[in-house]
C-alpha cells in the first residue's frame, strides 16, 4: 500500500445533503478505503478516516447548514479527505469544555490525522485532512508529506 509508487494519484467525489449525509458519507468512504486494501492493512487509520469524515460532514451540516461535498485522494502518500461548505468562516478549534455537547469536532480530526489545512473559497471553505498509512513518513506541515 504505502510502498506501491506504480499508483501516482485516485480520487473520489460525492456530495451527501443535510437530510442524510453522516451515516451515508461514513459508508460511501468505507467503500473507496476497501479498494485501496485499507480496510485491511490498516484498520485503525480506517477507523480515524471514518471518524474524521463523520465529524467534518457534521460540522458542514450543522456549522455551514450546508450540504457537505466531500473529496477522498490518495496520491501514493497520503489520503486527502476534504469536505467543502458554503460558509466561508473557518473550522475553530473549541476549548474543551465537558459540560456542553458537542464542539469537539475539530480537536478529534486535530487529533486523529497526520496535517490538516483550511482553504477559502469563493463559495465556501474545504477543510482537508491528511491521513498517512503506517510505516510512510508523516507529513510536515500543512498536511504535506515529509
Amino acid at each position: 500500500m504505502a510502498n506501491d509508487t506504480s499508483l501516482r494519484a485516485v480520487g473520489w467525489a460525492q456530495t451527501f445533503p443535510v437530510s442524510h449525509g453522516v451515516r451515508a458519507g461514513r459508508q460511501w468512504t468505507r467503500e473507496r478505503l476497501r479498494s485501496l486494501q485499507w480496510t485491511r492493512e490498516a484498520p485503525e487509520t480506517v477507523d480515524a478516516i471514518l471518524l474524521s469524515v463523520s465529524e467534518l460532514v457534521t460540522n458542514a451540516h450543522v456549522h455551514a447548514h450546508s450540504d457537505a461535498q466531500l473529496v477522498l485522494t490518495w496520491d501514493s502518500h497520503c489520503l486527502h479527505v476534504s469536505v467543502h461548505d458554503s460558509d466561508p468562516l473557518p473550522p475553530a478549534k473549541k476549548a474543551e469544555d465537558l459540560t456542553t455537547p458537542g464542539g469537539r469536532g475539530m480537536v478529534l480530526v486535530d487529533a486523529l490525522a497526520d496535517g490538516w489545512t483550511t482553504h477559502p473559497q469563493a463559495s465556501g471553505k474545504t477543510v482537508t485532512a491528511c491521513f498517512v498509512p503506517p510505516g510512510a513518513p508523516k507529513p510536515r506541515h500543512g498536511g504535506e508529506p515529509s
